[in-house]
């Protein structure tokens, strides 16, 4: 099922909503940084985050686990001060206090919310940056419907308890940025529609990978409206004296 997720992926613009405008606008609520910032795109996939961050300044580092992803990043970022690590992101091979900025758009949902906080703090400056997307309940009365997919998926919280969550786990919550609905429609859904209706096949494991697509964008065409993806400005409240 993993290879044909990633045979039904492979070449589409993103693996999950976003745009690079709102990279660009999460980036100007992250505020200012150090002069050639270190930064980690923990699950960067092809890497469009990575080159927008690449190209504001900062010395970045894609750290994925499917290496055909780091390749094509590598390819894109030629000339650019970008690395590929292949890795996972439960367990980064940096040291401690390595980076000023960790980013990670659409990938959070591999460990869960909380989990990713815990893991990932250690690798930041005192004072650093963590950006990340999460997607959340935007009802507090979600239909049935709505509930049981995301249920069996990846249950959903509200803005309210991962705000909680982040300030317990000693983050400052410093901004939040629910993304528009064109980054779920533009170059993810749109594109991967497409890729859906043009696959042929009798493989059972890409026949399901196509219908659990399907069944994911049938949700959000139908019950967009409940939910959301917000992206995070999370500062390590540590101070640069602990």
């Amino acid at each position: 099922m993993t290879e044909a997720f990633f045979a039904l992926f492979s070449g589409l613009p993103r693996q999950g909503p976003g745009s690079d405008a709102t990279t660009r606008r999460l980036l100007d609520l992250a505020g200012p940084l150090p002069a050639r910032a270190r930064a980690l795109d923990l699950g960067c996939g092809p890497g469009r985050s990575a080159l927008v961050l690449a190209k504001a300044g900062a010395r970045v580092i894609g750290l994925d686990t499917h290496r055909p992803f780091l390749d094509h990043l590598a390819r894109a970022a030629e000339g650019l001060d970008v690395e590929t690590v292949h890795a996972s992101m439960a367990a980064p091979p940096f040291a401690d206090r390595t980076f000023d900025l960790l980013w990670a758009e659409s990938s959070v949902f591999v460990l869960g919310f909380d989990a990713a906080l815990r893991t990932w703090r250690r690798l930041l400056n005192p004072g650093g940056v963590l950006v990340l997307t999460e997607c959340e309940w935007s009802t507090e009365t979600p239909s049935l419907a709505a509930r049981e997919f995301w249920d069996r998926h990846y249950p959903l919280r509200t803005r309210e308890e991962n705000t909680a969550a982040a300030t317990a786990a000693g983050y400052r919550v410093e901004a939040v940025f629910p993304q528009p609905d064109s980054d779920w429609w533009d170059e993810y859904y749109g594109p991967l529609s497409a890729r859906a209706d043009a696959a042929v096949t009798t493989d059972p494991a890409m026949v399901a990978a196509v219908a659990a697509a399907r069944e994911e964008i049938a949700m959000r065409r139908d019950n967009g409206h409940e939910y959301r993806y917000t992206g995070f400005v999370l500062r390590d409240s540590r101070s640069s004296g602990q």
